[in-house]
């Protein structure tokens, strides 16, 4: 080997120094930071502080006012064991859930399908179904009040006109159930709908025309094609309906109030964790009631993750 490849190779084994990125990129790379600490500021204040604080409370004794007191978990076992009102709220909490789920997934297919056609004044339609989600959930419960209000409200009224006598909408504790899963469901139905619309006009015309070629008509087509094809977005709106179900307080607090309406026929979670911050001063307790909703929620939402990794691994 002469002296000019020994050169050649020993420079191609000696290590190359780094490149110190150019300056310009560095500036940019710390106004990114500078632009985002405000965001990051914000999450920690508002999202990660109050979750921490709230799990810290769980294992505590507070009214508020007071002394925190630490007791371990004493309120997770009271509340799994020698708690009557959990059993209520469950079992209320389920009914609601069930009540307006499955009701607005299906009339939110419905009216997609509807939507996604072609057809005149479509355009017109599309915009009152939105409506609702331009409206505050306290502002839309304080009108349905109104609507369900058993002597002199809108709805008794138009009953009257056909020969039904009042129907006491939100005295009753069945009645006042329905009463709160029809006005969450014509709140929910509107999202629900923009997400699987959007879902549906992804779908290839192919596929469709394939079909009307074989014969298939319009509901096989939707069943067949449609349906399968959007499985994503319905797994996604059946998740998040829900959680939100779960999670309702606003609309059934202004509808049948804090008390959990007539014969706690409408005490869920929601007005259970309020009373008992807010009404009996166990804020330690109410964190314990909202830490149990939050695991199971996560199971929930980790199980869709997976079922949404395995179908697009199976597409």
């Amino acid at each position: 080997m002469t002296l000019t490849e020994k050169t050649v190779l020993a420079k191609s084994a000696a290590p190359v120094p780094a490149r110190r990125p150019p300056e310009l990129a560095v500036r940019r790379a710390r106004a990114a930071r500078l632009f985002i600490a405000p965001n990051l500021l914000a999450v920690l204040v508002f999202l990660l502080f109050p979750l921490g604080f709230s799990l810290y409370l769980s294992f505590q004794e507070w009214d508020l006012f007071g002394p925190i007191r630490f007791t371990g978990f004493t309120n997770f076992r009271r509340l799994l064991t020698a708690d009557p009102l959990f059993v209520i709220a469950l079992r209320n909490t389920i009914v609601f859930t069930l009540g307006t789920v499955l009701p607005t997934v299906a009339i939110s297919l419905v009216v997609a399908g509807a939507l996604n056609r072609r057809i005149k004044g479509i355009t017109v339609f599309r915009a009152v179904m939105f409506l609702p989600l331009a409206v505050s959930s306290v502002v839309m419960a304080v009108i349905w009040r109104f609507v369900f209000d058993t002597n002199n409200g809108l709805l008794n009224t138009m009953l009257g006109w056909a020969g039904v006598g009042p129907v006491p909408w939100l005295v009753d504790p069945s009645w006042a159930m329905v009463s709160v899963c029809l006005v969450t469901i014509w709140k929910s139905v509107p999202f629900a709908t923009v997400v699987l619309l959007a879902a549906m006009q992804g779908v290839p015309d192919d596929l469709y025309e394939a079909a009307r070629i074989d014969g298939a008509g319009a509901i096989r087509r939707f069943v067949s094609i449609t349906v399968p094809m959007i499985r994503g977005a319905l797994s996604f709106i059946l998740v998040v309906s829900i959680i939100n179900a779960v999670q309702a307080f606003d609309q059934i607090y202004v509808l049948t109030g804090g008390h959990g309406g007539p014969e706690t026929g409408t005490y869920v979670f929601g007005i259970m964790i309020f009373q008992y911050a807010f009404a009996f001063g166990d804020a330690g307790y109410a964190c314990a009631i909202a830490w149990l909703i939050f695991v199971v929620l996560l199971a929930l939402t980790a199980a869709h993750v997976r079922f949404s990794r395995k179908n697009a691994a199976d597409t």
